[in-house]
């Protein structure tokens, strides 16, 4: 090691001057780079590390890569196999010349082989190796030329009935080689629906075809259909997948899978019903590599924001999430969570299934043919000395009873119900047999959510309305000139977006804080529609439909998308 270097560590790494020498004589005798000695023996955090690195050898750090796009020449000539084998990876192409993160600056051979394989020069950048692994995945899975052409493999002769060959724990559906033409028709579906983005996939048998179709971002979108000779091949495979009965085809059956892309891990959810034409599978996929929102992220405005942050910092008392099934509630809580998450407080959450894993928050599944209902896993949270808990969904009188009672004596609650507006939140307590006066006293916020889809990033233009869309802006008595140079946001529709015009979704938000006024009518026991009228004429909530009308105005999304998923506000 140079004396620069050892001075650098000492002034800017903090550093005693022995240990530099111990870290020296050690890296000498036992062949190993400087940097990594320093992170595997704990004398800095990986990300000190490479800023340190990046001013001794003048190359740029960069905290981040959530929001960089690899170049497509990287991804064309660079192996999967070698970018993940030495952590490289494309992050931008200048003047012809390729910046590359890395997370070992002193690696320099697997540098020579990339430009080799590039065929133009390479500069380069310092990462941590999570994002680098991450970008990675990413920038891999939409590389079209992974899985085969399954279909063109496939002919009338072709030993379909390999169906039982084993499915290991983790399959990566990249791996393709020396699979049978069924199961990479499989995988095939599997991985174009990671691809692009979708939260479900449906197998639906109609008479002449199998038809298969994506759910991206909440709409339903056909895709391929493979001929109906093989709708009992690939239903059978996908049901050996997720470990269910493949001979039982008159009753519905669930199962579960977990398969990996690369070093994403992808846990799938199957459900299958026996219908007219044959079984219909659908099958959730969730992206356990998805990054957790914080509540910055999760599409609220700078006053809902302020006011959802106030809440989650009390000590005790209920929150709860409202909206249908799949509006994103779980997402909000655990932005909540990850917001509380620090060394002081104990987190427990009990779900139903367990979505995404929180790092340091102790998550519990429940399992209801053991008897680990949300009320049993409740009980048990009561004796771990919690400072918030999360239940995935208040579903009867018991859970409800215990998560107030656990308000009341200390504790803050995160909770979701299914209903349609905040106010309901308060009054379904009440139908499920809760006391008004424990739910006046326990509960502090209830927030509705639906998600909405944003418009296209690459394709959005701002047009000036036509007398078509003035009309229907008319109905929700908002006018041109409340818009931004009198021009609404619109996405064209290009290939990124799949020409729908959107990409990704975000959340509307309505929040009633349960002050002095909603808990007097709730000892009322006064109906939804009566403490929703008058939080608004307070202006103590802003509704689902004011919430969409202010993102339609900031070009956020449109207004389509504001009336399909919010109803009008009564007068």
């Amino acid at each position: 090691m140079d004396k620069t270097l050892s001075d650098l560590l000492v002034s800017d790494g903090g550093m005693a001057p022995d240990d530099v020498k111990d870290c020296t004589a050690l890296a000498r005798d036992s062949n190993q780079s400087i940097d990594r000695l320093l992170v595997g023996k704990g004398y800095m955090q990986e990300a000190e590390m490479l800023k340190l690195m990046g001013r001794y050898l003048a190359y740029p750090f960069r905290q981040e890569l959530r929001d960089v796009e690899v170049p497509l020449q990287y991804v064309d000539k660079v192996p999967v196999h070698f970018a993940r084998s030495f952590n490289l990876v494309g992050v931008e192409q200048v003047n012809g010349t390729v910046h590359v993160a890395t997370c070992a600056p002193f690696d320099l051979h697997p540098m020579d082989d990339l430009a080799t394989f590039m065929g133009c020069e390479v500069d380069v950048v310092l990462a941590p190796k999570a994002e680098i692994t991450s970008l990675i995945n990413r920038a891999y899975k939409t590389k079209s030329d992974v899985v085969d052409d399954a279909l063109g493999d496939m002919d009338d002769d072709d030993d379909l009935i390999r169906l039982d060959e084993a499915v290991e724990e983790g399959e990566n559906l990249l791996d393709v080689s020396n699979k049978a033409p069924l199961i990479k028709l499989v995988n095939m579906i599997m991985f174009q629906a990671l691809k692009m983005r979708a939260s479900d996939v449906h197998i639906q048998p109609f008479p002449d075809r199998l038809q298969v179709r994506y759910r991206i971002d909440g709409v339903l979108y056909d895709m391929e259909a493979p001929p109906k000779k093989y709708q009992d091949a690939i239903i059978s495979r996908i049901k050996v997948m997720g470990k269910m009965d493949i001979a039982e085809r008159r009753l519905p059956q669930d199962g579960r899978a977990t398969l990996r892309i690369g070093e994403s891990d992808v846990d799938v959810r199957i459900s299958s019903v026996p219908t007219t034409y044959g079984e219909r599978i659908v099958m959730r996929l969730l992206d356990k590599s998805a990054r957790v929102y914080r509540l910055s992220d999760i599409g609220l405005d700078e006053y809902n924001e302020s006011l959802l942050r106030q809440f989650v910092t009390y000590t005790h008392g209920v929150i709860f999430v409202t909206g249908p099934t799949g509006s994103g509630k779980t997402t909000t809580l655990y932005a909540a969570l990850t917001e509380q998450n620090t060394q002081e407080k104990n987190i427990l959450t009990i779900e139903d299934p367990v979505e995404y894993n929180l790092a340091g928050i102790s998550q519990v599944q429940v399992n209801n043919k053991k008897g680990l209902t949300f009320a049993a896993g409740l009980r048990s949270f009561l004796r771990q000395d919690p400072d918030i808990m999360m239940i995935g969904e208040v579903r009867d009188n018991e859970t409800a009873d215990i998560a107030i009672r656990a308000a009341l004596t200390g504790h803050l609650v995160f909770s979701t119900l299914h209903t349609n507006d905040a106010a309901s939140a308060v009054t379904r307590m009440l139908d499920i047999g809760v006391e008004p006066y424990l739910v006046a006293s326990s509960v502090l916020l209830c927030v509705a959510q639906r998600l909405v889809r944003v418009i296209c990033p690459k394709c959005k233009t701002f047009e000036e309305p036509d007398a078509e869309m003035v009309a229907q802006l008319a109905t929700v008595d908002l006018v041109p000139d409340q818009f931004p140079d009198g021009k609404v946001a619109r996405g064209a529709g290009c290939d990124y977006c799949f020409e729908s015009g959107y990409v990704d979704r975000t959340a509307l938000y309505e929040m009633l804080p349960v002050d002095e006024q909603v808990r007097v009518r709730v000892m009322e026991r006064a109906g939804a529609s009566v403490i929703k009228r008058e939080a608004i004429e307070s202006g103590n909530l802003r509704t689902l439909r004011m919430d969409g009308l202010n993102k339609v105005v900031a070009g956020t999304t449109t207004i389509d998308e504001v009336l399909r998923v919010t109803q009008k506000d009564e007068a």
